[in-house]
């Protein structure tokens, strides 16, 4: 949209045969970055088909009085289905001061509080139109005195069709600790989620490579996830996509080669090939059990939020 970042898309396609792509949007008055962590909120958008082009319909989860933990912000919302009940798990968070028209900076007090504030939220619903039930406290909170004790964003839900979750959230120790993911587990999908162990996922012998945007489904009896290579350690490309397999979604593999995309060679209706500034949140559109669909968030320039003109949510066909 004109006048809007828009980032991590995600689609799911409803029962009334349109594909409704749920994803973070906020004013370009500001700066995408660090703004994302103050100003986002969830939209929903609809279209005829995946690859779109997709129409705005409304603010899903915009921001919201009276001190909800939620009430500032919304962001990485990942869509799935449990039986007739829709899904929106995202990050939430709140902070002191009113929301900011002005950039905010990395060292700015806004920006810590904002980060340190997130948590993960789960939204149900009927309809992917809606009316969206929103949880009054966090569906997954930090826990101190562990290596999650900052908090917990970029939720990855996998749906049992019992309705059980495992649920692979990113988190830290603290505001300039590496990235990883952990593990909590629920009998429903609304809760209570209880932890897996105290250790998160690691993909290096000293755990310190950064990693996000995990994305985990279930396919041909194992589990597979994507995520985003912060550092370039696991994959070998900084900001490419990373592959895993697991045979019980706990136990976690590296696949050989690890890399499942690079944003350096996207390939484009026109044959043009182009390199990305950024190629990140993987999601996947499933259907009759197969992923058909990668979306990813996307940005225009050499690389780097602060050198981004453009950012948008792209869908790529996959091979069948």
């Amino acid at each position: 949209m004109d006048g809007y970042w828009v980032w991590c898309g995600s689609i799911i396609r409803g029962d009334d045969g349109q594909y409704h792509m749920f994803a973070s949007m906020w004013t370009k008055q500001v700066p995408f970055d660090w703004n994302w962590v103050t100003n986002s909120r969830i939209v929903r958008a609809v279209a005829p088909r995946p690859e779109g082009p997709y129409t705005y319909v409304e603010d899903v989860l915009p921001p919201r009085e009276g001190g909800f933990w939620d009430g500032k912000m919304t962001h990485n919302p990942t869509i799935h289905r449990a039986g007739s009940t829709y899904l929106l798990f995202y990050t939430g968070t709140t902070y002191d001061d009113p929301i900011p028209t002005h950039p905010v900076k990395h060292g700015d007090a806004i920006r810590l509080q904002a980060r340190r504030n997130q948590r993960i939220g789960l939204a149900t619903a009927p309809s992917p139109t809606g009316p969206w039930s929103r949880p009054d406290r966090p569906t997954l909170d930090v826990r101190p005195d562990k290596w999650d004790a900052f908090l917990t964003t970029n939720a990855a839900p996998c749906v049992a069709p019992d309705g059980s979750v495992l649920l692979y959230y990113k988190s830290t120790t603290h505001d300039r600790d590496s990235l990883r993911y952990g593990i909590a587990r629920a009998p429903h999908f609304r809760g209570p989620y209880e932890r897996v162990g105290d250790v998160p996922i690691k993909w290096s012998e000293d755990g310190r490579a950064s990693y996000e945007d995990a994305y985990i489904w279930r396919e041909d009896g194992e589990y597979r996830m994507l995520f985003n290579d912060l550092s370039g350690k696991i994959t070998g490309e900084h900001h490419s996509g990373g592959y895993a397999t697991s045979p019980d979604g706990l136990k976690w593999s590296l696949a050989n080669p690890p890399q499942a995309y690079s944003r350096s060679n996207l390939l484009w209706d026109d044959g043009t090939v182009v390199a990305q500034g950024s190629l990140e949140r993987p999601q996947l559109l499933i259907q009759n059990g197969r992923p058909t669909h990668l979306i990813c968030a996307t940005a225009d320039g050499p690389g780097g939020y602060a050198r981004a003109a453009h950012t948008w949510s792209t869908v790529i066909p996959l091979k069948p």
